[in-house]
């Protein structure tokens, strides 16, 4: 091949690169633009009263800055006892979800088993079950063991239906895991859960933080099961006491306050997942050579 080809094909994927990169940041500025303005309606919109929102621009600034819809619905409204429910519920079922399956996640990956790939596919089965199938299911379970309407029979619930999630998840991570490592921690005189607490663990740090993100989302979003299995005023969470902002005393909707909660309901998981963030950081085998 002569130089001038080679400078040809050269000066071709250059322009080929120019124009992915070109191309990328235009779909990244377009998608960006869309999840940006629906957030700034919200936050313009829990500064104004509803006659603002619902005569005005979505856009425009709001006629004064007060706090009052905030105010309102933290105290009046009773958000801040369904944000301490919310929070109570959460942290605990991740907690739960988290231990149970990375234990789960890690017998199934690392032992050999009768039964091992059954249980495993029936886990997978879990994640394919829809949601509104087992509400009656649920309602009557809860009932009989005497939780229904409580926060534990809540907790219990999003355990349930997280862990399928976590265990296909962490399956994965755990399995590509070097079987040297935990080979020389039974060598060390390690037992199988020093080994799995101690060694193992640490170094799925990462995979724990990206499963514990995505679970921390779908459970402070949930919607549906409260909703069905928690309908007692003061158990109500976050889900459930911003939507009744929109048909509240007289059926009068209160978009000012809607607004608000949802501002109130967004800071919490920007919070945690800037947190987790940076959890992300560490690697396996950053973990390793801890």
């Amino acid at each position: 091949m002569s130089a001038v080809q080679t400078d040809l094909r050269r000066r071709r994927g250059g322009r080929d690169d120019l124009g992915v990169t070109i191309s990328s940041h235009v779909v990244l500025g377009v998608w960006s633009i869309i999840v940006v303005l629906p957030l700034v309606w919200v936050f313009m919109s829990a500064f104004k009263s509803n006659r603002e929102i619902i005569s005005g621009s979505p856009l425009s600034l709001p006629s004064a800055w007060g706090i009052e819809n905030f105010v309102a619905a933290w105290v009046d409204e009773k958000l801040g006892r369904a944000l301490l429910n919310t929070t109570i519920v959460v942290l605990c079922a991740l907690v739960l979800v988290m231990l149970l399956g990375a234990m789960c996640a890690y017998v199934l990956a690392r032992f050999d088993f009768f039964g091992r790939r059954a249980i495993y596919y029936m886990m997978l089965a879990g994640l394919t079950f829809p949601v509104f199938l087992a509400i009656v299911p649920l309602f009557f379970v809860l009932q009989s063991i005497g939780v229904l309407n409580t926060l534990p029979g809540l907790i219990i619930t999003y355990v349930a239906f997280a862990l399928p999630f976590t265990v296909f998840f962490l399956f994965a991570f755990f399995q590509g895991l070097p079987g040297e490592i935990s080979e020389a921690a039974s060598i060390d005189g390690a037992g199988k859960w020093r080994t799995f607490f101690q060694v193992m663990l640490p170094m799925a740090t990462s995979g724990m933080a990206s499963v514990a993100i995505f679970n921390f989302l779908g459970l402070w979003n949930q919607y549906l099961l409260p909703v069905a299995l928690n309908t007692k005023r003061d158990n109500w969470v976050l889900s459930q006491a911003v939507a009744s902002f929109v048909s509240g005393a007289g059926y009068q909707s209160q978009y000012g306050l809607l607004f608000a909660g949802v501002v109130i309901t967004i800071v919490p998981v920007l919070v945690a997942y800037i947190f987790f963030q940076r959890q992300l950081q560490g690697s396996v085998t950053q973990g390793t050579n801890k």
